[in-house]
């Protein structure tokens, strides 16, 4: 409870739980969808607007969201063209970010900045105002995900099935990958673009363990997630270790033993058999 007297501590908790909003409800989409390479991608492809924002002197975080969002845009673009395999149109932005960013970081004038916050997070150094993007992007999900989540679940499932009941398959696929390329932005302060990843997937993961439904996926792999922060700041703060790598460990090792213990049960139940 002393943690809680911290403003620092408090920021953190805020954004723990606002980013495992807005990751309970893109990651389900991302692993049903099986789109984890294209998120890999496209955090990747976020480098690129970090190095151009500390090159033009602006917000690094405004130029990473343009950056992956017009790259989203591009790889579902080059991705429905009968000339390029969607891997291939993945590896295109992925590279291209990643190149962008690192010239563009050298070129900055006056001291490299510091690119292991964006690389790897800490969530324990985030202020009030970068939650804002967080919460916005929470508010925002949960409305559009209220209002389509039929729609939602048709094209997550089955694309071909959902375009021939004559739902806006292409529009909602731009919409989401969209969604996909700013939750990582968002995520980025917290636990950085070599770790973002495993937010949006390991918890909807261990979520899908025990449950099947889209809608029980999203809300528990909420809980899964907002539990993984609370552990991963506890271990930064007590043993003075990067947040976002201890974020990213306690969710492995939470979904570890649930595994474990789902094949125990299942063991179990052989036996009685």
């Amino acid at each position: 409870m002393e943690l809680l007297q911290y403003t620092f501590f408090q920021h953190a908790l805020v954004g723990s739980l606002l980013a495992s909003i807005i990751c309970g409800l893109v990651g389900t989409y991302i692993v049903t969808r099986r789109l984890v390479f294209i998120s890999g991608g496209l955090t990747h492809a976020s480098f690129g607007g970090i190095g151009l924002g500390l090159y033009l002197g602006v917000p690094p975080l405004l130029t990473a969201a343009v950056f992956a969002v017009l790259s989203a845009f591009g790889v579902e673009w080059l991705a429905g063209r009968k000339d390029m395999r969607e891997d291939s149109a993945i590896a295109v932005f992925w590279a291209l970010g990643m190149a962008v960013g690192v010239i563009f970081t050298f070129l900055s004038p006056g001291f490299a900045p510091d690119l292991s916050a964006y690389l790897f997070g800490n969530i324990l150094t985030i202020t009030r105002g970068d939650l804002v993007l967080p919460a916005v992007l929470a508010v925002v999900l949960g409305a559009f995900f209220a209002f389509c989540f039929r729609t939602i679940v048709s094209v997550a499932f089955d694309r071909e099935f959902a375009r021939s009941q004559g739902l806006p398959v292409q529009a909602l696929e731009y919409v989401l990958m969209m969604f996909i390329a700013l939750t990582i932005v968002a995520c980025l302060r917290m636990v950085g673009i070599v770790l973002v990843i495993s937010l949006l997937t390991i918890p909807q993961m261990t979520a899908n363990l025990f449950t099947q439904r889209f809608r029980s996926i999203i809300l528990l792999s909420i809980l899964i997630g907002f539990a993984s922060c609370l552990g991963g700041l506890y271990a930064s703060f007590r043993w003075d270790v990067p947040s976002g790598a201890c974020i990213i460990f306690v969710s492995i090792v939470i979904y570890a033993v649930c595994k474990g213990a789902k094949g125990l049960q299942e063991g179990g139940r052989r036996k009685k058999i």
